[in-house]
């Protein structure tokens, strides 16, 4: 259903736009917004708007701490309003009930069924959280040992703390939980963010060293309980998730599908003698929209040096137009100048390894990164990449991946 209302409103307001009609600027009160997803069980996730103008024309930031993410394709038309993210298959649809009040529906694409969340949000509370405790009692500065109770998976919390405001982030062995926001109001912890596909709520009773009684909240039903330490020296265990299969020599071979419909392989002449970063990724996966921001950036910057990258998209669809048209906002948004090639399996598919990249055991976690040198070999594959919301983990990433990069280009010059 949401396909079929999605291309009406589309074939709408390109009838609008083809007969000259103009659409109705807003209004809408320009800073910032209380935004609020509301789960099946009442649980509200919160995260904050921005609202501007630029040029005349309505342009929205999602903030989290230090993130704003710009979206700019937001349509109006008449009362309605109709928000489409910047990267993932994520978008609003929206009334305007006042110059300080908008409600509607967020929509987001999956691999098996697409997931609808009532939205609101109004500029009359500009806090993320309601100080309902008063000041916070509690500090929660610092790193916390962190167990997801059902699985037991371990995490680390980095956490910085500014009077009653708390910014930071939750790290596992399959990635980050990116940039998070909140407060501590008496020993209530809240933290939450909203990229497009996350959207999360941790909470938790803060007790000097420990947390406890906390929950995070995940999209319209997921809730998980987890328990926290206070430990300056929290490490997550060391973990090859993706390796070369016993008795390969090092050497890929793949060829797929670019943006344009045009073959490349890993065998071409633009790839031989050059150190390649290959990235296993998917449009779908926010901790992957980090790593292009910081890859695409690397790359404009060393390619003349012998650097080559290509990247590997594992989608939700086998359907071609749909995932060059989700990949393609990455391509956009981070101005990306190396391949982005789409590999013609499902992400959900369990042979998805074999069928693209069989020289490997089963690849787990997105992103994965290989890194080949310049004679082909495949040299290492991590999956160690932690995004600018960890602050130090973030930092320390950049320092090593260069530092291997520099080795390897001089090493074999």
């Amino acid at each position: 259903m949401h396909h079929i209302i999605s291309k009406t409103f589309s074939v709408f307001s390109l009838l609008l736009l083809l007969s000259g009609f103009a659409m109705a600027d807003t209004g809408l009160q320009n800073g910032l917004w209380r935004a609020s997803l509301l789960r099946e069980d009442g649980n509200h996730i919160i995260f904050t708007l921005q609202v501007e103008q630029q040029q005349g024309k309505t342009i929205l930031y999602v903030v989290n701490g230090q993130e704003k993410m710009l979206v700019k394709d937001v349509q109006l038309v008449k009362d309605s309003m109709f928000v489409d993210m910047p990267v993932f298959e994520s978008s609003f649809k929206l009334k305007i009930i006042s110059k300080d009040s908008i409600a509607g529906t967020w929509y987001k694409r999956g691999s098996v069924k697409d997931m609808e969340m009532p939205f609101t949000a109004s500029a009359k509370q500009n806090y993320r959280f309601a100080p309902v405790n008063g000041n916070a009692l509690q500090q929660v500065e610092g790193k916390w040992k962190i167990d997801f109770l059902k699985d037991h998976e371990p995490a680390i919390g980095n956490f910085s703390q500014k009077g009653n405001l708390v910014t930071g982030s939750v790290l596992t062995t399959s990635g980050d939980y990116r940039f998070l926001s909140g407060t501590v109001t008496g020993n209530l912890l809240q933290l939450s963010t909203f990229d497009g596909v996350h959207a999360i709520l941790f909470t938790a009773r803060v007790n000097n060293n420990v947390l406890s009684d906390a929950r995070m909240y995940s999209g319209k039903t997921s809730v998980q309980e987890w328990t926290a330490l206070k430990d300056s020296n929290a490490l997550l265990p060391a973990e090859t998730l993706t390796k070369l299969k016993d008795g390969e020599n090092g050497t890929l071979d793949f060829s797929f599908t670019d943006l344009d419909g045009k073959k490349v392989s890993i065998k071409d002449e633009r790839f031989k003698g050059k150190v390649v970063v290959i990235q296993l990724m998917g449009s779908w996966c926010p901790n992957c929209m980090d790593e292009t921001a910081f890859m695409s950036e690397y790359y404009d910057k060393n390619k003349q040096r012998g650097i080559e990258m290509i990247g590997l998209a594992y989608e939700y669809s086998t359907e071609i137009s749909r995932s060059i048209a989700s990949v393609r906002k990455f391509q956009k948004r981070f101005n990306v100048h190396y391949p982005l090639l789409i590999t013609p399996v499902k992400l959900t598919d369990p042979q998805r390894t074999e069928k693209t990249l069989p020289q490997l055991t089963e690849i787990k976690v997105f992103p994965t990164t290989l890194i080949l040198d310049r004679s082909g070999k495949v040299v290492e594959i991590t999956t160690d990449f932690f995004g600018p919301g960890t602050g130090e983990y973030y930092t320390k990433f950049k320092e090593e991946f260069e530092r291997k990069m520099d080795k390897l280009v001089k090493n074999q010059s």
